[in-house]
C-alpha cells in the first residue's frame, strides 16, 4: 500500500461502513436510522478530508511512529465503550497484519511533548493493548478542526450507536461549539441535529451512563424513552430500575430494554380510599395507599378541632405501641 493510500485511508476506510452506520436493525428488520441526506453529507465530508490529506502529502506531511503513552484522548468524549481486548477484531488485525492505516493527532495545546488524538481512537487503544508504537500523522489543528475530524471517524464506524452520537452532539454544544460546526462534525443537518440534542437533553446523564452504548437501540426507541421521561412518574420508575441489583449484570442492550419497559410501565392504581368517621363526631379521616406511600388525611371541626394535633403529638407513643406488638 502506497503512502498516499494510507493517508487517504485515514478518512475513507470504506463507504460501505458509512452506509451501514445509517441503518439499524429494528423489530421488523432494517430500519432507516436517519435521513438519507445525512449519509450524503458524510460522504461529501469524507471526500473533502481525503483531498485535504492528499494536499498535505504533497506538501511533505509524513507518517511517524509515536509512543501511545504520549497520546491523550480528545477533550470531548464521543463514545462509551473504548477499552480494547483480545477479542477485538481490530486488535487481532493489527496483531496479525500490523497497523495499515495511521491515526491523526495534533501537538497537545497545553502539555509540551504530548499529543492529542483526533482520528483513530480505536487504533490507538489497540496499539496500547498490544504494547506497540502507533503510526500517526501529526498535523496542526484548531479545536474546531479536531472535533470535525473526530466526527468523521465516528460517522464511518458501524458500531457507533445513536445515543453516543446524541451525547457527542450535546457535549460539543456544552463546550460552546456553534451548530454549524456540530453539524459538520456529525455529518448531519439541522433537523437531525435537533433530534439528537433533544434526546440528549431529555434523558439524564446518569441514565445514559447506566445503560451504555446500547448498539441495537435506534433513534425511534431512544426518542420514545425521552418522551416518556417528561412524566415524573416514568422518570422515577426508570431511576428505580437502574438501581436494581441485577441491572449491571445485563448487557447494554438488555439494560436499555429494562429502561424502556420501566418508562412504559403504567403506575399502580391507588386502592380505594377507606373512610373513618365515628358516629356523632365532627372528625373524619381518609386513607390512600398506592403501594409506595400511605397518606392519612384528617378533617376535624368544632369540639373535635384539636384531634389532629393530639394525634400528631402522640405519633411517638403510637409507633412504640405498634413496635412492641410486632416484637411479641
Amino acid at each position: 500500500m502506497s503512502r498516499r493510500d494510507k493517508l487517504t485511508g485515514i478518512f475513507a476506510d470504506t463507504s460501505r461502513e458509512l452506509a451501514a452506520a445509517n441503518f439499524e436493525e429494528g423489530e421488523g428488520g432494517r430500519v432507516l436510522a436517519g435521513p438519507v441526506r445525512t449519509m450524503g453529507l458524510a460522504l461529501d465530508r469524507m471526500d473533502q478530508e481525503t483531498k485535504a490529506l492528499q494536499e498535505a502529502l504533497a506538501s511533505g506531511e509524513r507518517v511517524v511512529e509515536l509512543d501511545p503513552a504520549l497520546i491523550d484522548g480528545s477533550f470531548i468524549r464521543d463514545r462509551f465503550d473504548v477499552e480494547a481486548s483480545k477479542d477485538d477484531e481490530l486488535v487481532q488485525s493489527i496483531q496479525n497484519n500490523g497497523q495499515e492505516v495511521p491515526i491523526l493527532v495534533r501537538q497537545h495545546p497545553d502539555l509540551e511533548g504530548r499529543y492529542q488524538v483526533a482520528y483513530g481512537h480505536r487504533r490507538l487503544n489497540a496499539a496500547r493493548y498490544l504494547k506497540l508504537k502507533v503510526r500517526a500523522v501529526v498535523r496542526p489543528m484548531t479545536d474546531d478542526q479536531l472535533i470535525v475530524a473526530q466526527g468523521v471517524e465516528n460517522t464511518a464506524r458501524r458500531d457507533l450507536s445513536y445515543i453516543e452520537r446524541a451525547a457527542f452532539a450535546a457535549s460539543l454544544e456544552n463546550h460552546g461549539f456553534k451548530r454549524d460546526v456540530i453539524m459538520e462534525a456529525l455529518s448531519t443537518d439541522k433537523t437531525e441535529l435537533s433530534k439528537l440534542l433533544s434526546v440528549a437533553k431529555a434523558i439524564p446523564v446518569s441514565i445514559v451512563r447506566a445503560v451504555g452504548s446500547a448498539p441495537s437501540a435506534g433513534r425511534r426507541r431512544w426518542m420514545e424513552v425521552a418522551d416518556k421521561l417528561a412524566d415524573g412518574k416514568a422518570l422515577l420508575a426508570v431511576k428505580e430500575a437502574i438501581q436494581k441489583a441485577n441491572f449491571e449484570t445485563l448487557s447494554s442492550d438488555e439494560r436499555f430494554m429494562a429502561v424502556l419497559a420501566a418508562a412504559n410501565k403504567k403506575p399502580k392504581a391507588e386502592t380505594a380510599a377507606p373512610q373513618w368517621k365515628p358516629t356523632g363526631t365532627k372528625v373524619a379521616a381518609q386513607v390512600k395507599d398506592n403501594g409506595k406511600a400511605l397518606v392519612l388525611s384528617l378533617k376535624a371541626s368544632g369540639s373535635d378541632a384539636d384531634f389532629g394535633r393530639y394525634l400528631a403529638d402522640r405519633l411517638d407513643d403510637l409507633y412504640a405501641d405498634w413496635k412492641s406488638k410486632q416484637e411479641n
